[in-house]
């Protein structure tokens, strides 16, 4: 706990340092895409790193099994996995930030999710 304090306390005294850091984050998000599927290929969504839907793909096969219910079920799931890709990424570059920054592992866990944009 005193440590994880110290390194807070150096990271006050680094404020260039940290700009950098949230310079490069914001970067980062602005071009990080993702990719969900669903129903072996029949839906395919991408998302933006702002957890912005870009794009829904519906493959011919979805449309004609003529199911309203299965195709929403398919879009969802799809939206779902391509939303976790973007917060798995996320959550893996907050941690190289906060390595970079000196901070202990875990430190900057939930940026991600606390950020403008960032869900």
């Amino acid at each position: 706990m005193l440590k994880e304090l110290g390194s807070l306390m150096s990271l006050m005294n680094n404020k260039g340092k940290i700009q950098e850091e949230a310079a490069k984050l914001q970067q980062f998000v602005a071009q990080l895409t993702a990719e969900g599927t669903a129903g072996g290929g029949m839906v395919t969504v991408r998302v933006s790193g702002k957890m912005e839907v870009l794009g829904i793909k519906i493959g011919d096969e979805a449309w004609k099994l003529n199911d309203r219910e299965m195709l929403e079920d398919l879009i969802a799931a799809a939206t779902n996995q391509a939303f976790a890709k973007v917060r798995e990424e996320l959550s893996a570059e907050t941690a190289k930030m906060a390595n970079s920054l000196g901070l202990p592992p875990g430190m900057l866990g939930g940026l991600g999710g606390g950020l403008p944009g960032l869900g």
